[in-house]
């Protein structure tokens, strides 16, 4: 059997990063994290923690974090059915991967209204979110993928609009003649990483080509926000984050008949369905108040 006291502190170390706050985490002295981790690792035969500033997991203790986190989601569930069971000590903490635009816009609002839970977010874009729930690194994902994954539940959450946007300033050096494919190709465009695609499948949309513009990489919601406003280069922002500037005319659509939307989804591991019923609800309500409609 394992010892989930020894689990707890490996957890811990991979969260906080260090023995030191492991510690303070579990109120135990540092020395009592490190014979834990000794003993789990003795047990095991295998090294589990990447001991660095800050630590990480090994593949094998990445697994057994996992495994903790699934167990205490488990008997949250076991309070909440049984109440006279001894109270939780801690909240529960989820993790979640969502991508930066959700966050940006309306996933706090979510959060907000949900109480007696930790939230470990972890960013990637909405095309690869779910491959966090498939590695079995998170509870839940918000998601481009509309297929619900092995063990999952899957919800329909509405679609994120994305507009075309740069300042009057900005068009008027780089489409004086209007929106063309060679003014396009030469006009400095945003992206936010490697696995930002909105732009390149937006030119595809509207001009039926492949284009390479110049590239700025920016990979901040905000950031990208800023740098249309300040005429660094053009990109697809959420409607909800540039409605005030478009309105103010601060920024203008390069094609206000051609957005783009992006349907999302949210995936949850089917086990600790219980426990993420209350934080399901606030997701899917408040996704569906924000969002536009999308597939069902």
């Amino acid at each position: 059997m394992l010892d989930y006291a020894h689990l707890s502190a490996l957890a811990a170390v991979i969260r906080t990063g260090s023995f030191e706050r492991a510690a303070q985490h579990l109120n135990v002295t540092s020395s009592a994290i490190s014979q834990r981790i000794k003993l789990l690792e003795e047990r095991l035969g295998a090294v589990l923690v990447v001991r660095g500033q800050p630590c990480t997991a090994t593949e094998v203790g990445q697994r057994l974090c996992q495994h903790v986190e699934q167990v205490a989601l488990l008997e949250s569930s076991l309070h909440d059915s049984l109440p006279g069971l001894p109270a939780e000590r801690r909240p529960v903490t989820l993790r979640i991967a969502v991508n930066a635009d959700s966050l940006a816009t309306w996933f706090i609002a979510a959060m907000a209204k949900t109480e007696g839970y930790l939230f470990d977010l972890v960013l990637d874009d909405e095309d690869h979110s779910a491959e966090w729930l498939r590695r079995g690194e998170v509870v839940a994902a918000v998601t481009a993928h509309s297929t619900p994954i092995q063990g999952c539940d899957c919800h329909p959450l509405g679609a994120l609009r994305y507009i075309a946007t740069a300042t009057p300033e900005y068009c008027a050096r780089w489409f004086a003649d209007g929106f063309s494919e060679l003014a396009a190709a030469r006009a400095p465009c945003l992206i936010f990483n490697q696995k930002d695609r909105l732009q390149a499948e937006w030119l595809r949309q509207v001009l039926g080509t492949n284009l390479h513009p110049p590239l700025h990489w920016l990979p901040s919601s905000q950031a990208f926000v800023d740098a249309a406003l300040g005429g660094v280069g053009w990109g697809m922002n959420p409607e909800l984050l540039v409605i005030d500037h478009l309105r103010a005319g601060r920024l203008v659509a390069l094609k206000a008949d051609q957005p783009l939307d992006v349907p999302l989804f949210w995936q949850q591991s089917r086990i600790v369905s219980p426990v993420l019923g209350n934080v399901t609800r606030a997701v899917v309500h408040e996704a569906r108040a924000m969002l536009v409609p999308g597939l069902t």
